[in-house]
């Protein structure tokens, strides 16, 4: 019954807790901002994250931080003054994501990368392990993030970056097993921004700038570029900063233009592509699959509703506000949150269950 976002306070990085009539319940300040570089972008992009009892948040100036129900923060630390300054080039993106135990952050730049990772209710380091590979210029930033899934019984952080798929047991953060040869050419520029999705024991994971992905099969031990590629292949429309979506064994990927295609898990065939419209804007949203329709949201705030099938079907179109829209939309309850530069929008019915605000 929380609506949790971070954005700037004044100059400080701030938590702001809504609830369902868009009431500001408590706001919460988080040490000092380190403002954006990209007109796209803040200090604040990375998500909160809920394990239900505690919020979790991540800045781009270091801060990671634990806070309670209530705005009360349980415990903080700068992560550039513990391990090192942030070298990426742009604007931090990872969020923290969490295990049963531990709350991990992954930082990988230009620079000694790692993920560290955090107990949820002490805040005491559990566990840091270096993720250096080598990785030519650029290309050792990332700003994807992680991935927690379980693969025979064990928690398993899958990593995005740096020209490698990396697994990390949860326990400890040591490295289970990698893929390399995503950048066979040593292109420099090949950051991440698209994140990995996994389901039925494969990863999918983009890369080459939205220009390839490939999908793995968990398990092994050590290099298994070999032994565990199931497929890859190379896009017909650059998938930059959405990332995938997987539903059902079908892997939805919006180009950063508009073209939606639909992807066999299994064998990587594409089954069916579209383009919604064209137009000058990108999409920055990743797609959300809810209720059998397929919603991609352009940076103008315009969402798209195609057809979960058998073919490309576009359904509609809904136009917003014309304000700039790069944060994926949130469909909870009954209803879909929209977080433009300016406003966070709440769309649904009124008569929702558990809720008593309007639409908006």
């Amino acid at each position: 019954d929380r609506v949790v976002l971070t954005c700037a306070i004044g100059g400080t990085n701030g938590v702001l807790c809504l609830d369902w009539n868009g009431k500001e319940l408590w706001r919460q300040k988080i040490g000092s901002e380190k403002p954006g570089k990209s007109a796209k972008a803040s200090g604040c992009n990375p998500s909160a994250v809920t394990d239900g009892k505690n919020i979790f948040v991540f800045f781009k100036s270091g801060d990671l931080a634990c806070l309670d129900f209530s705005g009360k923060v349980l415990w903080q630390h700068n992560l550039h003054r513990m391990y090192g300054a942030d070298t990426l080039w742009w604007d931090v993106g990872t969020s923290p994501v969490l295990t049963a135990d531990y709350v991990v952050a992954a930082v990988m730049h230009s620079g000694p990368s790692y993920l560290v990772a955090f107990d949820k209710t002490s805040g005491k380091m559990a566990w840091k392990h270096d993720r250096n590979l080598d990785a030519p210029s650029e290309a050792a930033q990332s700003y994807t993030t992680p991935i927690v899934v379980i693969d025979g019984g064990r928690e398993v952080i899958v990593v995005v970056g740096a020209d490698h798929v990396t697994a990390h047991d949860a326990a400890n953060g040591n490295e289970l097993w990698r893929v390399s040869g995503l950048n066979p050419t040593g292109n420099g520029f090949f950051r991440s921004i698209a994140s990995p999705v996994a389901a039925d024991g494969i990863v999918v994971a983009p890369y080459a700038r939205g220009g390839t992905l490939t999908a793995i099969r968990l398990g092994g031990s050590g290099d298994v570029t070999k032994s565990h590629i199931v497929w890859s292949k190379k896009l017909k429309s650059e998938a930059d900063v959405p990332s995938p979506a997987l539903v059902d064994g079908k892997v939805y990927v919006c180009g950063d233009r508009g073209r939606l295609s639909c992807f066999d898990l299994r064998t990587g065939d594409e089954l069916w592509a579209g383009e919604v419209e064209k137009h000058r804007l990108a999409f920055s949203a990743s797609p959300v699959v809810a209720d059998g329709r397929i919603y991609l949201t352009r940076e103008d705030g315009k969402t798209f509703v195609a057809e979960q099938g058998g073919r490309f079907k576009l359904l509609g179109a809904n136009e917003l506000t014309g304000e700039l829209v790069v944060a994926t939309p949130v469909f909870v309850n009954g209803r879909i949150l929209i977080r433009t530069a300016e406003r966070l929008y709440s769309i649904g019915n009124k008569s929702t269950s558990g809720e008593t605000g309007g639409s908006r």
